[in-house]
């Protein structure tokens, strides 16, 4: 059993040896010999390509606004560990987490003996933030983000008041399938027998599948540009500004904090999750907390604006789908400026697609690897690009170091971006070389 902090953590990613397992028997084992804590959840479930992350942030925030406690479950993290399992936003503490991880320890080494073999990394994970939420410290509502896919994610033992699909793009084709059509049919996986389901997907052969599944399960279905939809968007210096009419009622004058013109799809489907949950399920949530959660809502990484002197941005746009938003929110909100972009991926996305993207919008580019088991290396991504300014940097902390100091001259914007891993990296190193730099 652990005692220290730096122990349990050790464990739980010790079990990154065993790699990706589908299915949800080693899940449903462990949820049986702990009695069952997520059936005593009440939960939203969210899914998607792209936009889970900032989906989610924007439903938390709004029904904290409305005075809930709201539970959130994650991935990956993005400066600390413990952010995975988080209440109202605070990260676990270092203490529930090594409860949790005595918790689960003993069924894995038990697990590990029977002909389903030990669980996951992830699906630990998941069984402490079902653990936690459950049993620990009950909320009114946990939002889950499905991990990968959703058809045999670790969170799909779960039976939610709503289920969220955000996008479909075409991401871990290796693994989801290479057509919209089957990473539909693994996304939908998360929809339940008469669950609601909203959905910003935009691809018809994407968008059948998903209403096929809903159907027969008898589904109702809340679309994007159906059931509810954007108009009067408006780009502001910081933030969106947009208006929302839906099948309840119109939301006009919202503001984001969050940049993007895909923010205001995610805050979109916050704002129905919120309205259907207001409506069918009691949750008293008024136009007041909707403008006030989607104005505060912030989640680290999405076109953030670090610095302004130097302007420096970083976002994690780690698929074909995050670089094209990426690309298209530089060009116009710094369309006058010269942009150096600093870029690190890991090796199983479709690199090709997205350097061509990067080396459309960058002035310079310079490539660069960090420590992770599927990485790409630096000079792999050099040799894929096509730009005529283009560098590549092994390492990347003293990367950051000369390019912090050049930052910001010749009207320059400096873009880091890439893998959500390789940035909460580098945001720490970032943030204070800048706070020397002042």
């Amino acid at each position: 059993m652990f005692t220290a902090y730096e122990e349990a953590l050790e464990w739980i990613h010790s079990r990154l040896r065993l790699g990706m397992k589908p299915g949800l028997q080693r899940m449903e084992w462990m949820m049986e010999k702990l009695g069952h804590p997520e059936r005593r959840i009440k939960s939203v479930h969210i899914g998607g390509t792209n936009g889970k992350g900032s989906t989610v942030t924007f439903l938390r925030f709004i029904l904290q606004e409305a005075g809930y406690s709201v539970g959130t479950f994650t991935s990956p993290y993005f400066e600390n560990f413990n952010e995975r399992i988080s209440l109202n936003g605070t990260p676990i503490g270092d203490e529930d987490l090594v409860q949790l991880a005595n918790d689960i320890y003993p069924l894995a080494v038990e697990l590990e003996q029977t002909e389903l073999g030990g669980p996951t990394e992830f699906e630990i994970i998941t069984a402490m933030a079902f653990q936690y939420f459950g049993h620990v410290k009950p909320v009114d509502l946990v939002l889950f983000e499905v991990g990968l896919g959703g058809r045999y994610d670790s969170t799909n033992i779960i039976y939610p008041m709503l289920s969220i699909i955000t996008s479909i793009g075409l991401d871990h084709t290796a693994i989801l399938g290479d057509t919209y059509e089957k990473i539909a049919f693994e996304k939908a996986g998360i929809i339940k027998p008469g669950t609601s389901v909203i959905t910003a997907v935009k691809q018809e052969e994407a968008l059948a599948v998903i209403h096929d599944k809903a159907s027969g399960l008898k589904s109702p279905v809340y679309q994007l540009e159906k059931e509810f939809a954007i108009s009067d968007h408006k780009s502001l210096v910081k933030g969106e500004f947009f208006s929302l009419e839906t099948v309840f009622q119109e939301f006009h004058d919202l503001e984001t904090g969050m940049s993007g013109k895909h923010q205001t799809e995610n805050a979109s489907l916050a704002v129905m999750a919120a309205a259907l949950l207001n409506k069918f399920y009691s949750f008293i949530i008024e136009e007041k907390h909707i403008k006030a959660g989607l104005k505060t809502a912030f989640w680290p990484g999405r076109f953030e604006i670090v610095s302004h002197d130097p302007l420096v941005v970083i976002d994690g746009a780690h698929n074909e789908e995050g670089i094209s938003a990426l690309t298209a929110e530089l060009d116009k909100r710094f369309g006058d400026r010269r942009k150096k972009i600093i870029f690190a991926a890991l090796a199983d996305k479709k690199l090709d697609k997205m350097i061509k993207m990067l080396d459309s919008a960058a002035d310079s580019i310079i490539f660069t690897e960090f420590h992770f088991p599927r990485a790409a290396s630096a000079e792999d991504l050099y040799n894929l690009s096509e730009n005529s300014r283009k560098l590549f940097n092994t390492d990347w902390k003293e990367l950051l170091k000369i390019e912090v100091c050049e930052s910001g001259k010749n009207n320059s914007v400096l873009v880091i971006t890439g893998s959500l891993y390789f940035l909460s990296e580098v945001k720490p190193a970032l943030l204070k070389l800048l706070e020397n730099r002042q």
